[in-house]
């Protein structure tokens, strides 16, 4: 699609059902250095202009000579060239936003002051992963996350094999995960945690004049997202904003949970006809970053000699496949997000070294490079004597930060050489991270249902996802039949045999699968395992 959609004039309120008023919702784009509004605003006359770019849109932000210096307006210009996909590895880059974007919560208005109708019920539906909650719960958790095709991508041929496969997996990692649930107390924290933030959320909302409920849904464990939306429905809420808890946008969680609000959107009546926006990512606010800054802050003048401490900062990884292939723009928000906290640190007077890596592959395909296992080695052999760990990508305490974090890595790194360890705590419900989440949820609201316009259009998307949609598009354009990432056959312990050896043991996997639906029989039938699913 291509073409310039822009919007009427400045006078039209905010409330209009008129999709042509209205551009994206304002969370839905990342904003320039200077920018520091919501986007999606209608056009005015300009006095002076500038062209931002960012997420495969182009932005054309003037200064309105009827408004006050403070305002900014903008239009947009949508569409790919024919010969260029948007989210391909060599014109990502071209289309995220510079290093250092920072978003205020400094909006055009003040958030305090938001016209709230008083017949309007107004609900945030937090999204979250999920965990089990007791040892027992941890094999049905693993099959409703492996059951995903947003985690385990099957081709088309093979999509019925989904789930015996999911079974499959989660019995065979159920003892050991067990183990590690067990040692952080029997259970993840997950969902006492994220409550808490919700409590908290709800709290700040009220105290800037936003009397909201705010609801938990979890993608792979109770509450389910299916859940949270039935009790929306009994308290009858008017307006919704969904606000993932995931700082950085990626296919397999903030797209994951999206992709299933969609579908249960598309198949409700009430849900259709209820005005409603998305947050997709929220790692550039200025409320964030500051929270980030501090924790690590107060956690470096716990060693002897804060200057020395190295900051590493441990990201959950992706495939490879996902970044390079399917577009997913969560390695490049990554950096972008320790980029920005690192800056705010510098503000501090503190200029640590620094590093990235990710944390948490599985499987035999390749994930993004450099691993949290790998790179603590490295970093002992060069030296390295004290490390402070942060966990970027996580804002609240699980598995991956008590058990991962906290145990194997710290016991990585002493072994490594490494003399001093530290870790910076998840955000949980720090009063500055959750404070500007408000102030998201309050600058996305004049916005809110303005651009579902009628069931019909309402029925295609959640909302008009703006650059979310299109990556979701990009993705599922390309799972059919993904380009391999390797020319080569080879073996040994190369990538190019990584790959294709984990593809020969996943093709093995499907036909003894196959053979077992087919036939009836087999080890899987002899453990027990299908007869349970089926």
């Amino acid at each position: 699609m291509k073409g310039l959609i822009q919007g009427h004039a400045c006078s039209s309120s905010p409330y209009s059902s008129s999709s042509s008023t209205f551009l994206r919702p304002p969370c839905l784009t990342s904003t320039s250095r200077n920018c520091k509004f919501p986007l999606q605003l209608p056009q005015a006359m300009c006095s002076s202009q500038r062209i931002y770019r960012c997420a495969g849109v182009h932005m054309e932000a003037c200064h309105n000579s009827f408004l006050s210096k403070n305002h900014i307006v903008a239009r947009f210009s949508w569409g790919l060239s024919e010969t260029q996909s948007l989210f391909s590895k060599q014109s990502l880059s071209k289309h995220l936003l510079p290093l250092g974007a920072l978003v205020t919560s400094q909006t055009q208005f003040d958030v305090s002051n938001v016209p709230i109708v008083d017949e309007d019920k107004i609900g945030v539906l937090l999204l979250n992963l999920g965990g089990p909650e007791t040892l027992d719960d941890v094999q049905p958790f693993l099959f409703n996350l492996f059951a995903d095709p947003d985690i385990i991508r099957l081709p088309r041929l093979f999509r019925f094999l989904q789930k015996p496969l999911a079974q499959f997996i989660s019995v065979l990692r159920a003892p050991k995960s067990k183990e590690g649930y067990a040692s952080i107390g029997g259970g993840s924290p997950l969902r006492q945690i994220t409550d808490a933030q919700a409590e908290e959320l709800m709290k700040f909302l009220r105290e800037k004049n936003v009397p909201a409920k705010v609801y938990v849904g979890m993608r792979y464990w109770h509450p389910f997202t299916e859940e949270a939306i039935e009790q929306i429905k009994r308290d009858r809420i008017t307006k919704l904003v969904v606000l993932p808890l995931y700082p950085q946008f990626s296919i397999s969680t903030s797209g994951s949970s999206l992709r299933l609000l969609e579908s249960i959107f598309r198949e409700d009546e009430y849900l259709v006809n209820m005005q409603h926006t998305v947050i997709p990512s929220w790692y550039q606010r200025e409320g964030y970053i500051k929270a980030m800054a501090k924790l690590i802050e107060n956690e470096l003048k716990k060693f002897g000699s804060p200057e020395e401490v190295m900051i590493f900062f441990s990201a959950h990884g992706v495939p490879l496949a996902y970044v390079e292939e399917a577009g997913d723009p969560y390695k490049a928000e990554m950096e972008e997000c320790v980029d920005l906290i690192m800056e705010e640190l510098e503000k501090r007077k503190i200029t640590n070294g620094y590093t990235l890596a990710y944390q948490s592959r599985v499987g035999p395909v390749e994930w993004l490079k450099p691993y949290t296992d790998e790179t603590i080695i490295e970093l002992g052999q060069k030296g390295v004597k004290s490390l402070l760990a942060v966990p970027i990508s996580f804002v609240s305490e699980h598995i991956e930060t008590l058990e991962e974090i906290d145990v194997e890595y710290k016991e990585l790194a002493l072994k490594s050489g490494i003399e001093k360890w530290g870790r910076v705590p998840a955000l949980g419900c720090e009063p500055t991270f959750i404070s500007d989440l408000a102030d998201a949820v309050i600058e996305s609201l004049p916005y809110v249902g303005a651009m579902a316009v009628s069931n019909l259009e309402a029925r295609q998307s959640l909302v008009p996802l703006g650059s979310v949609e299109e990556l979701l598009a990009a993705y599922d354009s390309q799972r059919r039949e993904l380009p391999p990432p390797v020319t080569m056959w080879e073996w040994g312990w190369t990538k190019s045999a990584e790959t294709w050896n984990g593809r020969a043991a996943m093709l093995a996997v499907l036909v003894l699968l196959v053979l077992e639906v087919t036939t009836g029989e087999g080890f899987l039938h002899q453990w027990g395992i299908l007869p349970l699913f089926w």
